[in-house]
């Protein structure tokens, strides 16, 4: 099953990198004759100076191999487009895009400028993870707190059950925040403020808080995943049950009812390319704004409902669409006349759907990822589909 899998994954792999060697680039018409980066530039900023679409930055390198490592790029370079053989080409100081850019012209103190901007993603990127159904059983848990605190702090002690470690082993406390399920077909999400209504008693105070669980996805079989965020991190002092484990340093306090997980491997790639899916599976959509309630707009952070077991994989690239309303056509039918009383359907009209933005996704889990919205017409929302970037009507 495993093989198979990987198979798959890198056949998918191939097919992508095949589409991104044929997209068809977009210049735009105002595009500058050339553009000198300055100290703060993304790849996505610099790409929307001369393309319509800025996902499409690697397209034009990946049709020059000869050049090495072309998306570096730095503070002080001078970009401009060219055209060899009818395509546009972006070369870095007057380089043809046959030569080869030696490595030891590169300054290496000088830091190369990402694809976005890192800092509106980084604090996230580190502290946030989504663990699948299989994973969230039996994950260890704060009993109670030295002096039986409420909160505890740097340097305090904490008690859990179900550890399992080598004195000395560091661990991460971690807080569940939000529950990723499918209730019947419609992608939810629930909260911290209403985790009492599937988990018995208060989740500060656990009284059965897995066979609660347990008892709440059986109502909710499909769920897609229970997302944490690290608060802090613990070292274990003293073996047992409950265990003995001494704060480290935190976020914010640690208190009955967060959990134990080991500690995050996870590092992020500060270089990748962005590029679109070959084929959009349906049914992805906007599953959860981590920013605000109502509508996310540049740089924030939103939750989409695929992961790697969809093929979504970092660096993919969806335009946001918010789904068109379903209206009564008050013009063929109005409102008591004898065609309305003739239809009990046929009066209503799906409205198209709207452009909301483009998204970027920065890591992936199972079946959730996180992106970050890039550029766009109008706030994304809970429960957008996600399309080809390509779309934007």
């Amino acid at each position: 099953m495993n093989v198979n899998k990987n198979i798959f994954h890198f056949i998918l792999a191939l097919l992508l990198a095949g589409s991104a060697l044929a997209q068809d680039v977009s210049v735009r018409a105002d595009h500058p004759d050339e553009y000198v980066v300055v100290k703060g530039d993304t790849l996505w900023d610099i790409s929307g100076r001369f393309l319509e679409k800025p996902w499409q930055w690697p397209a034009i390198w990946q049709a020059n191999p000869q050049i090495e490592n072309p998306h570096l790029i730095y503070p002080g370079d001078r970009i401009t487009l060219v055209y060899i053989d009818g395509s546009p080409r972006l070369v870095i100081n007057g380089n043809k895009p046959t030569l080869k850019l030696s490595p030891e012209t590169r300054r290496t103190q000088r830091q190369p400028i990402p694809p976005v901007e890192w800092d509106a993603i980084k604090g996230f990127v580190s502290n946030s993870r989504v663990l699948g159904p299989s994973e969230f059983s039996d994950l260890p848990y704060v009993v109670d707190n030295e002096s039986s605190r409420n909160l505890a702090v740097k340097n305090d002690l904490t008690y859990v059950r179900g550890i399992d470690g080598r004195v000395g082993k560091k661990f991460a406390v971690v807080r569940l925040r939000h529950i990723f399920y499918d209730d019947n077909g419609v992608l939810k999400r629930a909260d911290h403020h209403k985790y009492g209504e599937h988990l018995a008693g208060d989740l500060e105070y656990p009284s059965n808080i897995w066979s609660a669980t347990l008892s709440w996805r059986k109502k909710n079989p499909e769920i897609l995943g229970y997302e944490y965020w690290d608060i802090a991190t613990a070292r274990l002092v003293k073996q047992g049950d409950p265990a003995i484990l001494q704060i480290q340093r935190g976020r914010t306090e640690v208190k009955k009812g967060d959990f134990i997980l080991p500690v995050d491997p996870y590092v992020h790639r500060p270089q990748f390319q962005p590029h679109a899916m070959s084929a959009v599976p349906d049914g992805i959509e906007v599953i959860a704004l981590t920013q605000t309630t109502y509508g996310a707009g540049h740089y924030q952070i939103i939750a989409i409902s695929a992961g790697e077991y969809q093929g979504v994989e970092v660096g993919h690239v969806f335009s946001a669409f918010r789904p068109g309303k379903t209206v009564r056509d008050k013009v063929k039918y109005p409102k008591g006349s004898w065609a309305d009383s003739q239809t009990l359907d046929g009066d209503k009209v799906t409205l198209p759907d709207q452009f909301s933005a483009h998204v970027l996704v920065f890591r992936v889990f199972d079946e959730v990822s996180y992106a970050m919205i890039m550029d766009g017409d109008r706030p994304v929302r809970e429960h957008d589909v996600l399309k080809h970037p390509d779309e934007t009507l």
